[in-house]
C-alpha cells in the first residue's frame, strides 16, 4: 500500500489537533478523518470504514485510548493504532502496546516524529496485507470448485476427482445426505472433456416409477395416455455430457434392467418406440444407501451395481471433519453477505462491534 491510498483515522477530543494532523497528512498525501472521542471513533470505523491507520489521543472524556484500543482489538481489528499522550511514560506505553497499540508518541511531538511513525505503521500493515493474501491463497488450496475441505478425508475426494475425471469411467458417489455429492458430481463433469456438453441431473426417488422410464429414456407419440407428442429422454439431453443419477439406490428392479443394457450397449429405446438410439454418455450416480446391503437383499441389481461402481468415491460427513467447519463458516458468510449486499460485522480490516 502506497502512502497516497492510505487513509487515517485521528482521535482526540482537541478540534485544533485533529486540524493540524489533517493538515499535516495532507501534505504527505494521506487522507484522514476525524473522531472527537472513543466512541464517535468506534462509529466512525463501522460506517466510514476502511482505514489503514489510527492516531489517538490516551487521554479522552469518556472512553479512553486504552480502553478504545481494547475494543477494536477484542472485536477483531488488524489495523495499526498509535497512541498519543502528553502524559507520556514508559508504563503508558507498556500497557498501550499489551492492549494492541502498534506504537506510541509523546506530545508535544514533531511532524517528522509523526510522519515516521505512520509510515513505519502503513508499511507494517501493507506486509500484514500481503502475509493475510497469501494465507487467503493457501486456504483456496483447500477450495475445489464449490467443495471445501482442508481435512485429509476430503483431500482423498479431491484427489480422486482429480484422478478419474478425465475418463468416461462410471463413479458411484456414496454419502449421506447433505455431503455434497452432486457437486462431486459437477465437479467430475467440469474437469472432464465434456464440460462444454450438458450436466444432466435426475433424482430417482423424486420421480414416480411409472414416469421414470419415459424420463430416462423418452416416448413416441401415443406411447401412453398423455403421450400427446414425442419427447426425446435425459440420455438423449446429456448425449455426450454427463448424466447425474441421484439416489441410485432407489430405482426400481425393472427399470434397472433397461437401465443397464443402456449402459452395456449405449443405445436407448424410447417408451413405445421400435427403433434403438446411440448415445454417449458418462455416468455418475449416487446413493446415500449402502448399495451393497440392498443388493444381498435383491432390491438392486448386483450386475448394475457394479456397472455404476467401476470408480467409487465415498464422502465423509462433516462431523467426521469437524476441521473444516470454520472454513464452512466463512465460505458461508462470505456467500450470503455478497448474495444480500449487506456488511458482516467483525470481519476485515474496518469491521467492529460496537
Amino acid at each position: 500500500m502506497s502512502d497516497a491510498s492510505a487513509r487515517v483515522l485521528i482521535v482526540d477530543d482537541e478540534e485544533s489537533l485533529r486540524h493540524s494532523l489533517g493538515v499535516l497528512l495532507e501534505k504527505q498525501q494521506i487522507d484522514s478523518a476525524g473522531a472527537a472521542s472513543g466512541e464517535e471513533a468506534l462509529r466512525v470505523l463501522d460506517e466510514d470504514g476502511p482505514f489503514d491507520a489510527v492516531l489517538c489521543d490516551l487521554r479522552m472524556p469518556g472512553m479512553d485510548g486504552l480502553e478504545f484500543v481494547e475494543r477494536v482489538k477484542t472485536a477483531g481489528g488488524a489495523l495499526p493504532i498509535i497512541m498519543m499522550s502528553a502524559y507520556g511514560n514508559i508504563d503508558l506505553a507498556v500497557e498501550a502496546m499489551r492492549r494492541g497499540a502498534y506504537s506510541f508518541i509523546s506530545k508535544p511531538f514533531k511532524p517528522a516524529e509523526v510522519v515516521t511513525v505512520l509510515r513505519k505503521a502503513l508499511a507494517h500493515e501493507a506486509l500484514a496485507d500481503e502475509n493475510r493474501r497469501l494465507r487467503r491463497e493457501k486456504e483456496n488450496h483447500y477450495r475445489f470448485d464449490e467443495l471445501i475441505g482442508r481435512d485429509e478425508k476430503m483431500r482423498s475426494v479431491f484427489d480422486a476427482v482429480r484422478k478419474i475425471a478425465p475418463y468416461k469411467t462410471s463413479v458411484l458417489i456414496t454419502g449421506e445426505s447433505g455431503t455434497g455429492k452432486e457437486l462431486i458430481a459437477r465437479s467430475i463433469h467440469v474437469r472432464s472433456d465434456r464440460k462444454a456438453k450438458a450436466f444432466v441431473a435426475v433424482n430417482c426417488a423424486a420421480i414416480p416409477e411409472t414416469l421414470l422410464e419415459s424420463e430416462l429414456f423418452g416416448h413416441v407419440k401415443g406411447a401412453f395416455t398423455d403421450a400427446r407428442t414425442e419427447r426425446d429422454g435425459i440420455f438423449v439431453e446429456a448425449h455426450q455430457g454427463t448424466l447425474f443419477l441421484d439416489e441410485i439406490g432407489e430405482m426400481p428392479l425393472p427399470l434397472q434392467v433397461k437401465l443397464l443394457r443402456a449402459l452395456q450397449d449405449e443405445q436407448i429405446r424410447p417408451v413405445g418406440g421400435n427403433t434403438s438410439r446411440q448415445v454417449d454418455v458418462r455416468i455418475v450416480a449416487a446413493t446415500k444407501q449402502e448399495l451393497e446391503e440392498r443388493v444381498r437383499e435383491n432390491l438392486f441389481r448386483e450386475d448394475l451395481f457394479y456397472r455404476l461402481s467401476v470408480f467409487p468415491i465415498a464422502l465423509p460427513p462433516l462431523r467426521d471433519r469437524p476441521g473444516d467447519i470454520p472454513l464452512l463458516v466463512d465460505h458461508f458468510i462470505e456467500k450470503h453477505v455478497a448474495r444480500l449486499g449487506v456488511r458482516c460485522r467483525g470481519r476485515g480490516k474496518a469491521r467492529w462491534r460496537g
